[in-house]
């Protein structure tokens, strides 16, 4: 087996190539990344943008990758976040297709890729959703927990075992089993917060189940921790400070200094989301980050309050 790239030395920055990096994470990952000297590779989806040197090509309906272009540039380390958005007023048929294609297609070409390099990057990280566990209700979701059913956890499967040709070449790979991600520009708080600022705030869903969640700043640094670490298989990214719906909207509220008292009761979100509105608004996920724990990963912003604190007093753009 041809070996793979050496640990990045002080003396040598590391390479890392990253899929999705024009998203919310993404962009992030980024510039954390430059921020700390490593030379950063984007696989982009246009040819226009692969004209930027630190730029490759790839297409994943065509089955198409810039694989010379990864040869040249002998990544310490890979990041793949790109997929369809899941959120949308309804999931139509195609919608449902490309949610899947467009992780489980992604995720094939680029692990096979990667696993036929001449020098192989050591680790794969790839993204992946705390939907895969389902419905939990107030029981606490590890990484050991059962998987769930339902379109997003079928979704989810197809997506890690996706990766199987990197493991099987060697490259250490963990899946990122994400909570939703906190940012000013993130879908649930560009959502929320003017809805709070006009006073029609109040419990998000059923107030009483969980809502997994994590501040964009913890992604990042996750991600770089585990970059670093011995860590593979499923991880949960989802912070240790658990809440229900209700008490994120006062959470919110609070740090808004607005009221929160006008749900949106559950058969509406349902009526408006379908199916979509069932997996995503109306599950119960209570998260526990425990491999992370156990790893002595540091939250910076480990309660919701906190994190909202910092998120929503942030510069707009900032992670």
């Amino acid at each position: 087996m041809p070996p793979s790239s050496p640990p990045a030395t002080d003396s040598r920055p590391r390479t890392i190539v990253v899929t999705g990096s024009s998203g919310l994470i993404g962009s992030a990952l980024c510039r954390r990344l430059e921020e700390h000297g490593d030379r950063v590779v984007r696989l982009v989806r246009t040819r226009e943008a692969a004209e930027d040197e630190h730029a490759l090509y790839w297409n994943i309906a065509d089955g198409e990758i810039d694989r010379k272009g990864l040869e040249e540039a002998a990544p310490d380390a890979v990041i793949h976040l790109a997929g369809e958005s899941v959120y949308a007023l309804r999931w139509t048929r195609a919608k449902k297709r490309r949610i899947l294609d467009s992780r489980s297609m992604g995720t094939t070409l680029l692990s096979e890729t990667i696993a036929g390099l001449s020098r192989k990057p050591v680790v794969l990280l790839s993204a992946s959703a705390g939907g895969i566990y389902g419905d939990h209700g107030d029981r606490p979701v590890t990484e050991e927990s059962a998987l769930g059913s339902g379109f997003l956890a079928e979704v989810c499967r197809a997506w890690e075992a996706a990766t199987n040709p990197a493991e099987e070449a060697g490259i250490r790979t963990v899946h990122m089993r994400s909570g939703v991600v906190l940012a000013q520009s993130g879908i649930l708080l560009k959502r929320l917060v003017p809805l709070y600022r006009i006073g029609l705030g109040g419990p998000i869903g059923m107030g009483n189940r969980y809502i997994p969640w994590i501040a964009i700043d913890d992604v990042v640094s996750a991600m770089l921790h585990l970059m670093d670490s011995q860590l593979e298989g499923p991880v949960n990214l989802a912070a240790p400070g658990f809440v229900t719906g209700r008490a994120f909207g006062k959470a919110l509220g609070q740090v808004l200094r607005r009221p929160s008292i006008i749900p949106a009761p559950a058969p509406l979100l349902s009526l408006l989301g379908g199916e979509m509105a069932r997996e995503i608004a109306l599950t119960s996920i209570r998260l526990s980050p425990q491999r992370l724990l156990e790893d002595n990963f540091a939250f910076t912003y480990p309660e919701l309050e906190q994190a909202l604190k910092h998120i929503l007093d942030a510069p707009a753009g900032n992670a």
